[in-house]
């Protein structure tokens, strides 16, 4: 009996080291170290196919949204719109202040019109009229006054009522020489930028009318309707998902000794579970820092340990690839290349 469960136990420890090989195997294989022979490298990666999310930049109600989930769309289709009455009433009084703006514009660069010059001419000589009167009936008062026929107070008035037309004559003098030199130049400036700055609220109210159509940026598939018509949006807040089909990624992990056979640019080929014929592809990527890095790096040992990220471009891909989906990435040996 001793015999047999010496013998038993033997075979135990043959059928543990058996099951343990494997799965060892399937350990260094995702640390990228599997090879289909001395020269071959072999990685083991997953496909990672970009994602987005669309959003409207205006707040709004959602009037309808063009696609559904799983179709395809192709860069710059409509795929959502909102209620965009608002936006056009917004731009409606926008373009009527910007026409009010120039129409003033207009009337500062076009000056005084004639007939307020000739009237400002005309208030001149009225005035000087008014004046030469006055002087006549001071000298009058002050004719009087040295024969005493007058009184002081009779030729104070005269002089006031003398004054009082040379100021009149003075004052329609500089309004007839402002209505022929025109408006002032800070006038015309500010004019300008009142112009200016209507135009602009123009464009941000056209700008927020066209941002009530919401369009693919490329072509992608749509992955699903997060928000659906009638339900009111804010601002980037997203109401569709799409999954861009170009490009087309693979991410992988190639250990530390293999980095110089992974520089971007080398071509490999992919394969998949579900497509026999493999896929073409070059390294876009490799990531100057390694991951999956131990606490302390001290030994040669070690450092073979370390793994870095790379990224393949696949430039055939097809719909037979899908987003996580495990593919294995080959590497051709040196002498092939």
């Amino acid at each position: 009996m001793k015999i047999l469960r010496v013998f038993a136990a033997a075979l135990l420890a043959v059928a543990v080291v058996a099951a343990w090989t494997p799965a060892r195997e399937r350990v260094a294989g995702w640390l990228d170290r599997d090879r289909a022979g001395d020269d071959e490298l072999v990685l083991y990666g997953n496909v990672d196919v970009r994602e987005l999310e669309l959003a409207f930049r205006q707040a709004g109600r959602m009037l309808a949204v063009q696609v559904d989930e799983g179709d395809r769309v192709a860069a710059g289709e409509l795929v959502a719109t909102l209620d965009d009455e608002p936006f056009r009433e917004r731009v409606a009084a926008a373009a009527a202040e910007v026409d009010r703006a120039r129409a003033e514009l207009d009337a500062l660069e076009h000056g005084s019109r004639p007939q307020e010059i000739a009237r400002a001419a005309a208030e001149v000589r009225r005035v000087r009229a008014v004046l030469t009167n006055a002087e006549r009936e001071l000298a009058r008062r002050r004719s009087l006054l040295a024969g005493h026929a007058a009184s002081q107070t009779a030729t104070d008035a005269a002089q006031a009522a003398r004054d009082e037309a040379a100021a009149a004559l003075v004052a329609a003098q500089e309004a007839l020489a402002l209505a022929r030199l025109g408006p002032r130049v800070e006038d015309l400036a500010a004019g300008r930028a009142r112009l200016a700055a209507a135009q602009a609220a123009l464009d941000s109210a056209r700008t927020a009318l066209a941002d009530t159509r919401l369009t693919a940026p490329a072509a992608a598939e749509v992955l699903a309707r997060i928000r659906e018509p009638g339900s009111m949006v804010g601002p980037a807040q997203a109401v569709l998902s799409l999954s861009l089909r170009d490009p087309v990624y693979v991410r992988a992990y190639v250990a530390e000794p293999a980095l110089g056979r992974v520089v971007p640019g080398t071509p490999v080929t992919v394969l998949s579970d579900s497509r026999a014929a493999p896929y073409h592809g070059h390294v876009g990527f490799v990531s100057p820092r390694a991951e999956f890095t131990p606490k302390s790096v001290e030994s040669t040992a070690l450092r073979t340990d370390l793994v870095y990220r790379l990224r393949v471009v696949v430039d055939d891909a097809d719909d037979g690839l899908r987003q996580g989906m495990p593919v294995t990435v080959r590497f051709a040996s040196p002498a092939a290349d």
